[in-house]
């Protein structure tokens, strides 16, 4: 029998699947099923319902069930060996929720029906709002004054109110459908109404994606009791326990056992949220490591040992999978702007790598802020491009301007962490160009390593389900299948040269965003 062990992804657009066998050290099997093209009859546009109102973000939960259904049958269908997997675990889009009128049937599921048919009229809401859904503005502002004001909610709950959390979405379903709220016995997140159907259980909330709701005290790991309080009465009866990440739940659930023949003995572990599940993915096991995701957005994600919440309520602090803390802070101008500033000088990516070739570390103080769409971090509700000693038409100077300016933004609003980075793995589209990783390594000062993984998250609940069933170390676990391929070195000389202008481009920020920050 092989160490076969199972990790799941349910993303805002497919459900993925990740084996891995940890004597070989390899994974074993990967696919994904988009949601739009595997179940069209639920009529969702990449994974998502379609409304009127744009700030409305929905998907329907049976299509998730449903989506568990068919890729178990593809599995079984391929001859994966089922049978050998020994633990399973997942992923799931963070800040979603999922509402039940009662769970008892998820014991009894009849393995001669599908999922579908047997939740039949379980959900006392049909669709559920997900990390999209920007409709919650009012609830937010009431949750965050009831709770003392943007940076108390921070220190409170690891983040300040956002919309999408859980928090001001349940909120806003109690205000606006009091008759369904009231006949809710059970809210669920994504990852735990997943783990439910897995389980056959009611699945705790683990602490990593507990942290996305506005609900969890990020310092003591339990529901924080005036956040529950001013989001809707009687919440606490409604919520599942809290769980660490590692907490095995039981054995799988009989219908999978018995429909496509898992393992009786699998353990079913909880569940997780995608941005956890990707920090073990990508093999941020330590204090001081980072991964940097080059792609639409840049997004940061750094590990700490210690909880440090960020006094401007820009970066979120969630639990780590290994019970250290992680943050995540998201820059919206990422590729966005690589590539406006690309396509503005008639550059195709060789001539815009060129430009960085060709022009100097620190580009002889010439300054950017590259708010082509308004910006998440920093908070900047406009759209603008600042220039500060560099003139629009020098193609070299922007290129090399909107770089720098990325990395050194990621620096200066990554520093509340109190750690610095001792190394970067990088991934996303932009990752394969070492012109833009030479600038990262010299402007954060440590080395930075490439990283391919193409579904950190399903890959880190793999890990997640191996960890807690070996008892291993994270080390012992990840080695061999989180590491990264290669790396770019820190030029010191470049490194003194950032040093300073670093220190010009945050003082260029204040002076363009009027001292907000």
């Amino acid at each position: 029998m092989s160490n076969l062990y199972l990790g799941l992804d349910a993303s805002t657009q497919s459900l993925s699947a990740i084996i891995i066998d940890i004597d070989t050290r390899k994974v074993v099997y990967d696919v994904s099923l988009n949601y739009d093209e595997t179940l069209p009859h639920y009529g969702t546009q990449n994974g998502v319902l379609d409304h009127p109102d744009p700030k409305i973000v929905h998907s329907p939960p049976l299509m998730w069930a449903e989506a568990l259904d068919v890729l178990f049958e593809k599995m079984k269908t391929e001859g994966i060996p089922l049978g050998d997997i020994r633990a399973i675990s997942g992923s799931g889009q963070q800040h979603g929720s999922v509402y039940l009128k009662t769970a008892e049937i998820l014991s009894n599921l009849d393995p001669s029906k599908s999922l579908v048919e047997n939740l039949g009229d379980i959900f006392s809401r049909d669709t559920s709002p997900i990390w999209m859904d920007s409709s919650t503005r009012a609830e937010c502002d009431e949750i965050c004054d009831a709770l003392g004001g943007l940076q108390a909610t921070a220190s409170a709950t690891g983040s300040t109110t956002f919309e999408r959390f859980t928090g001001p979405q349940i909120r806003k379903f109690y205000k606006t459908q009091p008759d369904a709220y009231n006949n809710t016995a059970h809210i669920m997140l994504v990852s735990s109404f997943m783990a439910s159907l897995i389980a056959g259980k009611v699945a705790p909330i683990d602490h990593g994606d507990g942290a996305g709701m506005n609900l969890m005290d990020i310092q003591t790991r339990t529901y924080h009791a005036a956040a529950l309080g001013t989001t809707a009465p009687d919440l606490s009866h409604r919520l599942p326990p809290l769980a660490e990440s590692r907490a095995i739940i039981g054995t799988v659930n009989p219908y999978f056992v018995d429909k496509y023949g898992v393992n009786p003995n699998a353990q079913a572990l909880v569940w997780s949220g995608d941005n956890p599940n990707s920090v073990i993915g990508l093999g941020l096991i330590r204090e001081g490591l980072v991964a940097i995701s080059l792609g639409t957005s840049d997004t940061y994600f750094g590990t700490m040992r210690n909880c440090q919440t960020d006094p401007r309520g820009e970066g979120h602090v969630f639990v780590s999978p290994t019970g250290d803390y992680m943050t995540l802070i998201c820059f919206k101008n990422g590729s966005l702007a690589r590539e406006a500033v690309r396509k503005s000088h008639g550059l195709d990516w060789n001539g815009f790598s060129h430009a960085l070739q060709s022009t100097p570390p620190g580009n002889n103080g010439k300054i950017m802020l590259p708010y082509f769409e308004p910006e998440i971090v920093p908070n900047v509700l406009n759209s603008g491009v600042h220039r500060f000693d560099l003139d629009e038409q020098d193609a070299a100077g922007n290129c090399r301007a909107v770089v720098e300016a990325q990395m050194m933004s990621m620096r200066i609003h990554s520093e509340w962490m109190g750690v610095r980075p001792s190394a970067i793995y990088v991934t996303g589209g932009a990752s394969v160009n070492p012109e833009i990783l030479q600038i990262m390594a010299d402007v954060q000062n440590c080395p930075v390593h490439q990283f391919e993984v193409t579904n950190s998250a399903a890959l880190g609940a793999a890990l997640r389900a191996a960890q807690a069933h070996l008892n291993a170390t994270w080390e012992d676990i990840s080695k061999g299948i989180a590491d990264p391929i290669s790396g770019s070195a820190v030029n010191p000389t470049n490194t003194a040269v950032y040093d300073e202008l670093v220190k010009k481009y945050a003082e260029c920020e204040q002076t363009a965003l009027g001292n907000k920050l």
